[in-house]
């Protein structure tokens, strides 16, 4: 029966049931982690052919440029064709850098504050940025660093609110917005071909409008039925659009987080412009860490292949948290959750207005989970009632375990929330 229909005395008796099992789980003294979408170490392993792909032997062979040297600014050539054919985008538009997406994200930003991105700096100017919600909290970290404004998009099952999103673009000030295209982080969600091709039809206000698309989870599916997700760049050119997006990947669920390497594609006009900022700011990137990935994985397609290796790790830790989330909880009637394809969280939703204490109990009692509202701006969940789950790093029995306190936090919190409300 949904938990709405019980009657106060059934609640309270409830109520006192589920305390009990609460005080049983504290004295277990759990220390769990679902906080953060990290690797495993067994997610790790499989990729520690990389720390003998390259040896002294490779440095016989006739290169036109020492890789150990200095130079090849805008990274090795194998590398770039590989992140190329990754992105389905030609290797002149591509630049690989270092180990993360989220730093050449924040330099791109602090470029158009410092620069602009062909319509002058954007510091000193109001600015706003359009986050799809809930959304991945660093994105926001970005735009508060730089006092930024953002303004909530509605995440649907085929994207953000485009009709919103074009109405907002109406204002010169709002120069951007951040997005996941691709298993959403939380929500999951994929944006449909129409969603893709609306968005590079859109006609910004704002000459220097930019999307950071970022690609993060572009070949994480769980099985081969992975969602597929429409070019953006083929979808930029039907609307002579090209300069509005700039596409940001990594290997840092592919091989290593802390010594992956990172790429972004642009337009032509968008990647000389972000070269030619790099000429001052560095003389090289790692090229021996690039050239130990194209080593190992030869090609994208090899990288398609060892993300089959990530998918037996993880695709069954989200079933299991799935399956126990039904168990617990789908008769109550007061949460709803993702069932990803891909990616590397869980979208959770329970009860508005007890999404914090939920967070509270889970902390009390051991388990640590994304801070609650991190997945709206400045932290503010308007309806306090979304929770990230990131099943990836614990072991299964560590998981299983955090996700039944989980269970038992969201039955509890909901039940105390309707006597109060009686």
């Amino acid at each position: 029966m949904l938990l709405k229909y019980y009657s106060k005395e059934n609640l309270m008796l409830l109520e006192k049931k589920l305390s009990t099992e609460y005080e049983s789980f504290k004295k277990m003294g759990f220390k769990l982690d679902i906080s953060r979408g990290k690797p495993g170490s067994d997610q790790l392993a499989v990729s520690n052919g990389l720390l003998d792909a390259i040896s002294s032997a490779d440095w016989e062979q006739q290169h036109l440029l020492d890789y150990r040297n200095y130079g090849l600014l805008m990274g090795i050539k194998e590398c770039r064709q590989m992140f190329a054919d990754l992105l389905d985008v030609n290797p002149d538009n591509v630049i690989v850098c270092g180990n993360s997406s989220l730093n050449m994200m924040f330099d791109y930003i602090t470029q158009c504050m410092l620069s602009g991105a062909g319509d002058g700096p954007w510091f000193g100017r109001k600015i706003k940025f359009l986050c799809p919600v809930p959304g991945y909290d660093r994105h926001f970290s970005i735009c508060q660093y730089y006092g930024i404004e953002m303004i909530n998009i509605p995440m649907g099952k085929e994207g953000p609110d485009v009709d919103m999103i074009e109405e907002y673009i109406q204002d010169e000030s709002v120069k951007g917005m951040f997005c996941v295209p691709k298993y959403s982080n939380p929500t999951g969600v994929t944006f449909s071909e129409d969603t893709v091709k609306r968005i590079a039809a859109l006609k910004p206000a704002a000459k220097d409008f930019r999307i950071i698309w970022d690609n993060a989870y572009i070949i994480h599916d769980f099985s081969d039925r992975g969602d597929n997700l429409y070019n953006i760049f083929d979808a930029l050119k039907l609307y002579g659009n090209e300069d509005m997006v700039i596409e940001f990947t990594s290997t840092s669920k592919i091989s290593f987080p802390g010594a992956g390497v990172a790429a972004l594609a642009a337009s032509t006009k968008n990647i000389e412009m972000i070269r030619s900022r790099m000429t001052i700011q560095t003389i090289g990137y790692d090229k021996l860490n690039q050239y130990r990935h194209v080593k190992f994985y030869r090609n994208a397609n090899g990288l398609k292949k060892h993300m089959i290796l990530h998918r037996a790790i993880l695709a069954p830790k989200f079933k299991a948290v799935t399956d126990k989330l039904e168990e617990k909880l789908g008769s109550y009637g007061i949460a709803s959750w993702s069932k990803p394809n891909g990616g590397y969280f869980i979208n959770f939703n329970v009860m508005p207005g007890t999404a914090k204490e939920v967070g509270r109990l889970c902390r009390e009692a051991g388990v640590v989970l994304t801070d609650v509202g991190a997945t709206f701006p400045y932290g503010i969940d308007p309806n306090d009632s979304n929770i990230r789950i990131a099943p990836s790093y614990p072991p299964v029995d560590e998981l299983m375990n955090a996700t039944r306190l989980l269970c038992l936090c969201t039955l509890l919190a909901a039940v105390r929330k309707l006597l109060n409300e009686k």
